[in-house]
């Protein structure tokens, strides 16, 4: 948030704080635009949910002639389904049967543009989509709907396919191409790049405009709050399952909004925590890590974590005694994004906290538009959560090649959200998905600049140096043993715990950049 805030914007704030309720809602609602927060939702009847659609349709084995691939044996496994016209889609991924079962080929897709349009060349789907997901030993990772999936590709509108698998062993059984439209994007999505606010030096004078800009930000999400609460769901022209989502998030903005909107460094840390006034109901998302239909994650692992070297407990005690946050950056909401809050499944998943966090990238493909991107990711969450079984998106965060950041997995973007995205590691950290392959293309310059300001932010609440170690107990994988407790870098490749090219390799060359920049936007030296 700018320095630039006129002083009548305090006398504003301190006029809505000592308002009763019922008078406090109006006056609110001419703050968030005079702050550049998005509009609290007003009195309508609830948006229809984005429809989008899944097509499912089995592969079959392909003749002589359509099986080719460019090598391999003759004998070899080969399945897919010629040129047809289907139903528009923008998104494409294979799924089959045992979640456990690998797929060990070549996967290949042809597409073409609707109404008529040419057909695209070839284009590999990545086949190693195991290493993503949940822990084997929660509910989500044994759960009976589950698939075993590749990564989906974004191939853009398009109404013709052609697939063509080849196994070098035998492929796995109930092999099914994945088609997904995302449905119509929202309405005022800012899918813009977002203006990154300059650095400022802390002055009494900067630190009266933080504190302003903290009580302006408070005013309106307890306004929100107390209208909700008070009044009905239709008020805030939400859904119940709408509603549930963005209650966790009223700390950050109102019910409804489409973003959460970025602070300076002085405002996130007077904004931190939230606090109601004396006799005030009491949000239930206040609480820490407490919510009615919360599902606590497993904590077989906290006896090992208890043991990790005393060099991570010194840090945590030191980070304690003097804090170091990041500015909270601009954040675009599930609902913002257009998440359709019907398919996950109710409820959220909490892990203890947050010691580290595992960049990403989404293996998608770099050819969408940043205005896409709350397409593709209302793609990627159909295709977790009803292709692949998922219970929900399963990134925490994610950033689109112009820098914008999104909350992915639902439970609150400040809070220690239990995702599925590093498989052995998701206790205890965050993944970050950057939309696009970075395998062999360079990571745009806001990507990186992104990563470091959420890092800074989300690891500084739990006081974390971006640039230090963090100790995690391995839930199970391919490079360390279940039970182990492994060192890891606080922000980490997917690769560091798992032995894939994710999040490529030139997205991972760029991780000690982002290190030394989130360790600044914290304040540290």
């Amino acid at each position: 948030m700018r320095c630039s805030l006129a002083s009548s914007i305090a006398v504003t704030c301190a006029t809505v704080l000592a308002l009763p309720v019922s008078l406090a809602a109006p006056a609110a609602a001419a703050v968030p635009s005079a702050l550049g927060l998005p509009p609290a939702a007003t009195a309508q009847p609830p948006a229809p949910e984005l429809p989008g659609a899944t097509q499912s349709l089995p592969l079959e084995p392909l003749d002589a002639g359509d099986r080719s691939l460019g090598g391999g044996a003759d004998d070899a496994d080969v399945q897919g389904l010629t040129r047809r016209d289907v139903r528009p889609f923008s998104l494409v991924g294979v799924v089959w049967d045992d979640p456990a079962a690998a797929l060990h080929g070549v996967v290949q897709v042809r597409t073409r543009a609707t109404g008529g349009g040419a057909w695209s060349e070839w284009q590999d789907v990545e086949t190693h989509n195991e290493e993503h997901g949940a822990d084997p030993d929660t509910a989500e990772g044994h759960g009976r709907a589950l698939k075993g999936s590749t990564a989906p590709l974004w191939v853009g509108d398009s109404d013709g396919v052609e697939i063509r698998v080849r196994g070098d062993e035998p492929l796995p059984e109930g092999l099914r191409l994945e088609l997904v439209d995302p449905g119509e994007a929202p309405g005022g999505t800012p899918a813009q790049d977002p203006a990154q606010e300059p650095e400022t030096t802390a002055t009494p004078a900067t630190a009266a405009t933080a504190a302003a800009e903290a009580a302006a930000v408070t005013a309106v999400t307890k306004a929100s709050w107390s209208r909700t609460t008070a009044g009905s769901l239709a008020l805030a022209g939400l859904s119940a399952a709408q509603a549930a989502v963005s209650g966790v998030n009223t700390q950050l903005a109102p019910f409804g909004s489409a973003w959460i909107p970025a602070l300076s460094k002085e405002a996130t840390e007077l904004t931190l925590p939230f606090a109601p006034a004396p006799g005030e109901a009491q949000a239930p998302h206040v609480a820490p890590h407490v919510l009615p239909d919360e599902a606590q994650a497993p904590d077989e692992a906290q006896a090992a974590e208890a043991q990790a070297p005393a060099e991570a407990q010194a840090s945590e005690q030191l980070a304690a005694a003097k804090p170091y946050i990041g500015p909270r950056p601009k954040i675009i909401t599930r609902a913002g994004w257009g998440a359709d809050e019907r398919i996950r499944e109710k409820g959220f998943v909490y892990t203890k906290t947050i010691k580290a966090a595992f960049v990403h990238h989404s293996a998608t493909g770099n050819n969408y538009t940043c205005a896409q991107a709350p397409s593709v990711l209302r793609s990627i969450y159909r295709y977790h959560v009803q292709s692949s079984g998922w219970r929900d998106f399963g990134y925490n965060f994610a950033v689109d090649k112009c820098g914008n950041i999104y909350e992915g997995r639902a439970g609150g973007v400040a809070k220690p959200v239990l995702g599925a995205h590093t498989l052995g590691f998701n206790t205890n950290s965050m993944g970050i998905a950057v939309l696009g392959t970075f395998t062999k293309s360079n990571p745009p310059a806001a990507v990186v600049t992104a990563v470091a300001r959420l890092t800074a932010w989300k690891l500084g609440l739990h006081g974390v140096n971006p640039k230090g170690s963090a100790y995690l107990v391995s839930g199970g994988g391919n490079l360390y043993k279940k039970g182990s407790t492994v060192k890891l870098n606080a922000i980490a490749g997917h690769r560091d715990g798992f032995a894939t090219e994710c999040p490529g390799a030139r997205l991972y060359g760029k991780l000690g950049t982002a290190r030394t920049s989130s360790a600044k936007y914290q304040g540290r030296s």
